[in-house]
């Protein structure tokens, strides 16, 4: 469901715009549809023919996004499995300081072959109603002032909704525009439409190599862009909008975090209006890939930041209940996908 098809459940229903914007705002602020203002209650404002219908698209707007778990993690996260109204999954990360991060598709096609989400592929688009519903379930369970696109899925390869759903969260949302964060791998088209928007939100790139060969390996299929076009074409778009651009870069020991790599770091981003993100791999035991020791991540940050890039640790949220992108949905599948077995087991 987009949010325009709520638009025009709500004018079939006798809504005028400053009806639909009164209703749309109740719903982001995960309240009841029909709430009123302290000035004025529902009933002296809405129409009777609305006030009516109201109860019938609640419940469908509801079951747009419902909580299936919740898996609070020490640093003050949570990261939610959500259930959407076709029985799919995607999860939601509560974030620390009043963030939410948002999927904005079942899967992914990009593959990163270090994101449990890339391994499943993609299995549909989210509309851009159920992107924004991810955002009234969470308000729910506490504020929510800043939304990052970082969840399962490709903003670029649903482009028309995730941008559809910025505009509604930068106007009736009540999020200010920098704190919107639109993440991709890197698309053309993103850097075409974004300066276009009435919502300019900020920008996040995954670069994780400065390496054009290991960036193909890392991201199979992501856009053939070098980082160095990536990295032209996020300093426009940061000059556009006066803010800078977040880099965002996967440690994978042994493989991005060499004395070579930091070198390549420097070179493309030492002047840039810019901050990189090193975020340590959420790894398990059984993975392909591992995290690099907490000394060698120190010593990356240090030998970045002291020679002019701005560089940050940005710790995946819920490491300590192993819910990185993908895995809560992951080992729900895998339940759901055992129990007829289970059950002829135990018949048997």
């Amino acid at each position: 469901m987009r949010i325009h098809d709520i638009h025009q459940r709500l004018a079939d229903l006798g809504a005028k715009p400053l009806h639909i914007g009164r209703v749309c705002r109740a719903w982001l602020k995960g309240l009841p549809l029909d709430t009123g203002t302290r000035h004025q209650k529902a009933q002296d404002f809405l129409p009777l023919s609305v006030r009516e219908g109201l109860a019938n698209l609640s419940d469908e707007i509801t079951g747009l996004a419902r909580l299936r778990s919740e898996h609070p993690a020490a640093d003050g996260s949570a990261r939610l499995l959500v259930e959407l109204a076709d029985g799919q999954m995607v999860e939601s990360v509560l974030l620390p300081r009043d963030g939410l991060c948002v999927s904005s598709q079942v899967g992914c096609a990009v593959g990163c072959v270090f994101c449990m989400t890339g391994k499943s592929g993609l299995l549909r688009q989210l509309g851009s109603a159920e992107i924004v519903a991810q955002v009234a379930l969470a308000r729910r369970f506490r504020p929510v002032k800043k939304v990052v696109f970082m969840g399962m899925g490709e903003p670029a390869h649903n482009l028309d909704n995730v941008l559809e759903a910025i505009d509604l969260l930068g106007t009736d949302g009540g999020i200010g525009h920098r704190n919107l964060v639109f993440s991709t791998v890197g698309d053309r088209r993103v850097f075409e439409r974004l300066p276009q928007q009435h919502v300019k939100p900020a920008l996040a790139l995954s670069l994780h190599t400065t390496r054009a060969d290991l960036r193909q390996q890392l991201l199979p299929r992501a856009p053939r862009i070098d980082p160095e076009e990536l990295v032209e074409l996020g300093e426009t778009y940061a000059r556009t909008i006066g803010y800078p651009i977040q880099y965002q870069w996967t440690l994978l020991a042994g493989i991005n975090d060499t004395q070579a790599e930091l070198d390549g770091i420097l070179r493309l981003l030492k002047g840039k209006y810019a901050v990189l993100n090193v975020i340590p791999y959420n790894s398990l035991e059984i993975d392909d890939y591992q995290r690099p020791s907490g000394d060698r991540i120190v010593e990356i940050v240090r030998y970045l930041h002291s020679r002019g890039v701005l560089t940050k640790v940005r710790n995946s949220a819920g490491q300590d209940i192993e819910g990185g992108c993908g895995q809560l949905r992951a080992r729900a599948i895998q339940i759901i996908d055992t129990r007829p077995l289970l059950r002829r087991t135990h018949q048997s």
